[in-house]
């Protein structure tokens, strides 16, 4: 699949930078380039496009001020000089946020991942794959985009709940009961403490689950749930 892309910046340096780097992705093709967010604004009213790489501090109009005159965004990637704006970002619903100078390895990763957020999203509208796998958490009053295949498992915590992911541990208010509506059928709940996705179990010993150097036990009260997902998959 091929998506459409456009880069927002007005420094013409990063400009080509980022131009360089996607002859390093043959899913994304540069449709346009823009040195401050009024002509972007104009150029995305008219056109679909499916990710923005968009700097924050231009003259007129910032990154930021873009986003938020927006109802209908695009997939957005911040790229920006300046750390302290991370937090308003991810809560404004970017998919990442890069800081210049920006290394290949980094760009690459950030774009692997909203091109396959991209590609699952495509697949569900056209009827041609699963409904996609992702959900949104408010972590310090910030939603932030969760992939389901991220989640290693869940574990409550008083009036919170711990989500372990690859990368991070994410705390949010919500209930073990609540929050099991918000996932797919891969996730069980095995413990009046833990909720798993069963396509992580590596093995289970006894009544521990294995999922990689992590030991989730089994409640009594969930076993037979338990077998049924196991039974199904």
């Amino acid at each position: 699949m091929i998506f459409s892309c456009i880069i927002v910046d007005d420094e013409p340096l990063a400009q080509s930078v980022i131009e360089s780097y996607l002859k390093n992705v043959p899913s994304l093709e540069l449709k346009g380039k823009f040195d401050n967010a009024i002509e972007a604004l104009t150029f995305l009213n008219s056109n679909d496009i499916d990710l923005m790489f968009l700097d924050i501090n231009m003259p007129e109009l910032s990154g930021m001020d873009l986003l938020k005159t927006m109802t209908k965004k695009p997939e957005v990637i911040l790229t920006t000089a300046y750390s302290e704006y991370a937090i308003e970002s991810y809560e404004l619903g970017v998919s990442d946020y890069l800081l210049k100078p920006i290394a290949l390895p980094r760009f690459l990763k950030s774009v692997t991942k909203v091109v396959d957020t991209l590609t699952k999203e495509k697949n569900y509208k056209e009827g041609g794959g699963d409904k996609p796998r992702y959900i949104f958490i408010k972590v310090d009053g910030i939603n932030l985009k969760l992939m389901l295949e991220d989640i290693r498992y869940i574990e409550a915590y008083g009036n919170y709940l711990k989500i372990f992911s690859e990368e991070k541990m994410y705390l949010v208010t919500d209930t073990m009961i609540n929050f099991t509506k918000k996932l797919d059928d891969d996730f069980v709940r095995v413990h009046k403490s833990y909720i798993i996705p069963i396509s992580r179990i590596e093995k289970m010993i006894g009544n521990r689950i294995h999922i990689g150097e992590d030991q989730i036990p089994i409640g009594n009260t969930y076993k037979a749930e338990l077998k049924v997902k196991l039974t199904n998959k």
